[in-house]
């Protein structure tokens, strides 16, 4: 309801205390001098009788209360209250108490100038509101009431704003870095080096299954056919699908389609209260509540962080428990060796009710695969892509190639060691299972000349994604990017990174955003904070996606021809139907003016996103899970735990 979601509604009041008198003109009347704003706020209308005020947001605040029917009014607690969304326009609230046919009648005063907040009480009946009796008394006086405790206790308690669940889509064209000849020049040359130099490839089960098709074995290097890997890049799809437990947020992988994933992998941990530390299973838990809170992150990216209070050998099985049971969302597996891999498939088909044969027809699981680069493949990570690929999960291959280090320090140079790469584990994948769903990774950067360190978010990276993102799509593969940083803490230089980073991506055409929410320190942390703040860059960049409506009612002829020239559109009926939903509303940014911000403490965003993670893990609830599903889940982890720990055990 209009009311419900208007709430407390909160003015600035220039230069008054709590019960301050402030002369003004006749309230019945409407009229109000001295270059102020006068709306009278009747049951179900408004009248406007002059404007000349700065803020818009101030303006319509006032009028949305307007019109809310007089039963409403109890329930009138919102979210203008707790952002006091009225950045520079003071006000004085005028009470009156209503003639017998005039309940309910508010007069609103409003000057242009700033000055502390207040909030005005909202109970059905100025005989309930503060200071009534007062303003009784005086009449000819609006009566200026300060913000009431209670909208002050809401910023602390009110409810985070999200934007819901919802698959995303990119409606534009990627932005193009490369131009289709050069795009060839990268194939051409990646061909020729893997025909020429070729790729070492550590794991025999691997080496044997090249060799049968045909590639030059010798030793651990492996030279491949152009025509093979062309033919065998060609059978994968363009896109597929994820399930999820939750069917309704299952995934769809390349084409248009747009994910947004978690942090996976870093070994620390860090938040504000009990800075950088090894990450522990419980704050696992506590990041893994979170990540499915957020409703912008469509999927959980294998692990946030290592839970290095756990046995190494077997932690995996406590991961992948904990992801099930706290998260209904997509979740990524664990390609470093075949035993991690085979029990992420395993436990996906428990949790999901079916078996490995159903599990390769509708797909579950999505691993990262990296490169060690340049050229090599080493053992576990070949030993998990097999278990995927066969199994018919998907994989993403991603090489970390950084110019200057591991790479050649040109863009083109490290683009074709990238290419090359994916296509020889592409092929690999396509002859163990034809058609078995891969991405394309890209995850080219530079490393900074002078200490030799990764450098990210940087403008190199961003055109190394952006032109692997037309190398995908030359290939016809979903594209992998990321959100990275260097930044050693959550402050300015982690946000422009992230946010060169993100744009880059999606506007490079990212299928799948890894690392989207909570990297910190070049993917050595992961952040709480970072987390949230990440979160709503998210957000953000979902609403820009968002496709500006064009239809008679969006262009609004009749509203524009009913206010006329030199009007307002404060209190259009057009606005009021939309003022709820009209734009973005934030989750972290703090849009009040100076002065009210210093008041309540100068919190910056990391303090607030501080605030946000913390309710938002308090306020968590487990999504369902059969009790027969868990059972077995259970059962699965306790046997594979003997299991490991005694291979581990005998192992030399």
């Amino acid at each position: 309801m209009l009311a419900a979601a208007m709430g407390v509604l909160v003015l600035l009041v220039a230069g008054a205390e709590t019960g301050e008198l402030v002369p003004g003109a006749d309230v019945a009347g409407g009229v109000v001098a001295g270059g102020v704003v006068g709306v009278t706020v009747a049951a179900t209308s408004v009248v406007v009788t002059s404007v000349v005020v700065t803020s818009v947001v101030a303006a319509l605040a006032v009028v949305a209360g307007a019109v809310s029917s007089p039963a409403e009014h109890d329930t009138i607690d919102n979210d203008m209250a707790d952002n006091d969304m009225t950045d520079h326009a003071t006000a004085s609230a005028a009470l009156r108490r209503p003639a017998a046919n005039d309940r309910g009648t508010i007069t609103v005063v409003m000057r242009s100038s700033c000055a502390r907040p207040a909030a005005l009480p909202t109970d059905r009946g100025p005989d309930r509101w503060p200071h009534a009796e007062a303003s009784a008394a005086a009449p000819g006086y609006h009566l200026a009431v300060s913000r009431t405790g209670r909208a002050r206790e809401r910023r602390t308690t009110g409810e985070v704003r999200q934007l819901p669940w919802r698959p995303l889509t990119n409606p534009h064209a990627p932005i193009e870095v490369l131009s289709a000849e050069q795009v060839e020049d990268i194939h051409r040359a990646s061909l020729r080096l893997l025909a020429t130099t070729g790729m070492r490839m550590l794991s025999a089960s691997a080496r044997a299954v090249l060799r049968q098709a045909g590639c030059v074995v010798d030793d651990l290097m492996v030279r491949f056919d152009p025509d093979l890997v062309e033919a065998s890049v060609a059978l994968a799809p363009s896109q597929f699908g994820l399930r999820a437990r939750n069917p309704e947020r299952s995934l769809v992988i390349g084409g248009n389609h747009v994910t947004f994933t978690s942090v996976g992998g870093p070994a620390f941990c860090h938040d504000l209260d009990r800075g950088r530390r090894p990450g522990t299973a419980a704050e696992q838990t506590e990041y893994l509540k979170l990540i499915q809170a957020l409703d912008i992150i469509h999927q959980e990216g294998g692990g946030p962080f290592e839970a290095l209070d756990l046995d190494p050998a077997t932690r995996h099985l406590d991961l992948n428990l904990s992801l099930i049971r706290l998260v209904d969302k997509s979740w990524q597996g664990i390609a470093l060796g075949r035993e991690r891999a085979a029990d992420a498939i395993d436990m996906a088909a428990i949790a999901l009710g079916t078996d490995r044969d159903g599990l390769a027809v509708d797909p579950a699981i999505l691993a990262i695969v990296n490169t060690n680069t340049p050229l090599t493949l080493d053992e576990p990570m070949s030993d998990g892509l097999m278990e995927l690929s066969g199994a018919g999960q998907a994989v993403c291959i991603t090489p970390f190639t950084l110019a200057g280090a591991m790479a050649p320090a040109t863009l083109a140079g490290a683009l074709v060691l990238q290419n090359a790469e994916v296509l020889a584990c592409v092929t690999l994948v396509q002859l163990l299972r034809p058609g078995a769903p891969v991405v394309y990774g890209s995850f080219t950067s530079n490393v900074d000349m002078r200490s030799g360190s990764p450098a990210f978010g940087t403008p190199e990276y961003t055109k190394a994604a952006q032109a692997s993102g037309q190398l995908a799509r030359r290939y016809g593969l979903p594209f992998r990017s990321s959100n990275t940083t260097t930044s050693n803490t959550v402050d300015a230089q982690a946000v422009y990174e992230s946010s060169m980073s993100l744009w880059g991506a999606v506007m490079g055409g990212a299928n799948l955003v890894y690392h989207a929410a909570g990297w910190l320190e070049g993917g050595l942390t992961a952040s709480f904070e970072k987390l949230v703040i990440d979160a709503e860059m998210l957000q953000m960049i979902a609403e820009y996606l968002q496709p500006i409506v064009i239809d008679d009612d969006t262009l609004a002829l009749d509203a524009i021809a009913d206010v006329g020239p030199g009007g307002h559109f404060f209190g259009s009926p057009h606005t009021i139907q939309r003022y709820e939903r009209a734009f973005y509303s934030p989750m972290v940014s703090d849009w009040r003016n100076f002065e009210t911000w210093a008041e309540s403490g100068s919190v910056d965003a990391t303090h607030r996103a501080n605030r946000i993670w913390k309710q938002l893990v308090a306020e968590y609830e487990q999504p369902p899970l059969d009790a027969a599903i868990d059972e077995a889940l259970v059962d699965h982890v306790e046997r594979r735990r003997c299991e490991l720990t005694a291979s581990a055990a005998s192992a030399p």
